[in-house]
């Protein structure tokens, strides 16, 4: 394994060590495609010649290869690019023609005449992801070479032995969250194992070390584990204890079946980690079901927090400043998009609130913009989100507001189920966890659940499906329950 700080100043440099000193060493396996570093390094090094010759622009797009849902040939393509020393630009296949036109367009304006530097340093662009947008256009933040090195560093040294092992990546890599994993599994000289389309049940199979070389770590959102301990229970998998490692992110875990992953991989350690895409990392924690469900972790040890609140110990605006954070923006229209982002010299904030208690340990109690005021009282949506989504009857929930003379607004709650259950249950369940003004007045089943490309809960599209069954406009897929 890879030690705890490298020297390495890009993304891509250990390709070349690991060709080197490991060579047959397995880098990448889909169960389909096998490469060994020496072949990886062989066929990266080819293209990114062909690509100095033949691509003078600053940006080139990953997703200019045959098949965009295969995750060899795309990850290829994007070491490659990097390797040339250009910025890689990774779309989403689920783009609409339009969305994929206009933001091509942008990333085109947004760069202007940047050309590719001969020698990439850690400050060199190397990358450039996609999160939701304000206007409904996805954003496109641009991150540095040292911005993704200190956090693959930092992974080693946080996560212990574990972050080092073969990472299994079982999601499409325009997630910034699995392109992550699949560069720290190359990183660190462990190699990954890759999934373009998740399976539960060849995740469990890979795991378990079968049909391919197994995996001893794993990054993954919580979706996808709970898919994988449901599968587990119906088929009474026995435990898997060479895992030594599960790396959760891109939204809160249900902390309650946390005993339930410890007893499928015993051995391994949980971990849970809060960022966002314009900053990375923020903050870490050992999964544990006692932990309450808005405590987030203690921040990483290079990265700074402090709470911009308006009174000494209240809940505030929690700005963060590290060498992880990114670049910029490429894509907004100045006049158009208004960024949820604040910066204060090298400080930065999502406009996430929360506040940090006597042991360290930061609380994340929502983003500003979804904030509600209920009965006089803030009321942050995603706390009711977490305890609704904590009913075995709800998959997925969504805590919106409805104008009240009386109260400010109304706590509505609109629902995805996995059996029937009554609001009035669902009342009971959240009067035993939640302070009564948080409590939802009304209760909707949504029959088609909305995601965001990056497969969150899509909250703008249900606040308008919401405001047009309130006016009482036939909805076919929202109900009162």
């Amino acid at each position: 394994m890879i030690s705890l700080r490298s020297n390495f100043d890009t993304v891509h440099a250990p390709l070349a060590h690991w060709a080197a000193t490991t060579p047959h060493a397995i880098a990448i396996d889909d169960g389909v495609t096998r490469l060994n570093f020496a072949e990886l390094f062989r066929q990266v090094t080819a293209r990114a010649e062909t690509l100095k010759q033949s691509h003078p622009e600053a940006v080139c797009w990953v997703d200019d290869v045959s098949d965009t849902n295969n995750a060899v040939p795309l990850l290829l393509s994007f070491l490659s690019i990097i390797s040339a020393n250009l910025t890689a630009a990774v779309s989403d296949p689920d783009w609409p023609p339009s969305v994929r036109e206009q933001i091509f367009a942008r990333v085109a304006a947004g760069v202007g005449a940047e050309t590719a530097p001969d020698l990439a340093t850690a400050s060199t662009p190397f990358y450039i992801g996609f999160t939701s947008g304000s206007s409904g256009l996805p954003k496109g933040f641009r991150r540095n070479h040292g911005s993704w090195t200190s956090s693959f560093d930092i992974s080693l040294e946080s996560f212990g032995p574990g972050a080092g092992a073969t990472i299994l990546v079982p999601g499409r890599l325009s997630h910034s969250t699995f392109l992550f994993g699949a560069l720290l599994g190359l990183w660190s000289g462990a190699g990954i194992r890759l999934q373009s389309r998740f399976s539960p049940t060849a995740a469990l199979d890979t795991l378990a070390g079968k049909g391919v070389e197994g995996a001893g770590a794993m990054v993954a959102v919580p979706s996808q584990l709970i898919l994988m301990l449901d599968l587990a229970q119906r088929r009474a998998l026995a435990p898997m204890p060479d895992v030594q490692l599960l790396m959760i992110g891109g939204a809160p875990w249900t902390r309650a079946r946390t005993p339930e992953l410890q007893a499928l991989f015993p051995r391994a350690r949980i971990i849970e980690f809060y960022g966002a895409s314009e900053t990375s990392f923020i903050a870490w924690t050992d999964s544990e079901s006692t932990l309450p469900d808005h405590v987030v972790g203690k921040p990483f040890s290079n990265v700074d927090v402090r709470i911009d609140a308006s009174q000494p110990n209240t809940p505030g605006l929690i700005y963060v400043r590290s060498p992880m954070v990114f670049k910029d923006y490429v894509t907004l229209n100045e006049q158009s998009d208004q960024p949820a982002l604040l910066r204060d010299g090298d400080w930065l904030s999502v406009r996430d609130v929360g506040h940090l208690d006597e042991q360290g340990r930061l609380h994340l109690l929502g983003r500003q913009q979804r904030m509600l005021l209920a009965q006089g009282k803030n009321l942050f949506p995603e706390e009711v989100e977490s305890v609704l989504a904590a009913h075995p009857a709800v998959h997925a929930a969504s805590v919106q507001g409805i104008p009240d003379a009386v109260r400010g607004v109304q706590v509505a709650a609109l629902l995805e189920l996995n059996e029937a259950v009554s609001a009035d249950a669902l009342s009971a369940w959240c009067r035993e966890r939640l302070e009564p003004y948080k409590i939802p007045r009304r209760f909707y089943v949504c029959a088609d659940w909305p995601l965001t490309p990056s497969g969150k809960s899509d909250h703008k599209q249900l606040a308008l499906r919401l405001s047009a069954a309130d006016a009482s406009s036939p909805s076919s897929s929202l109900r009162p329950l």
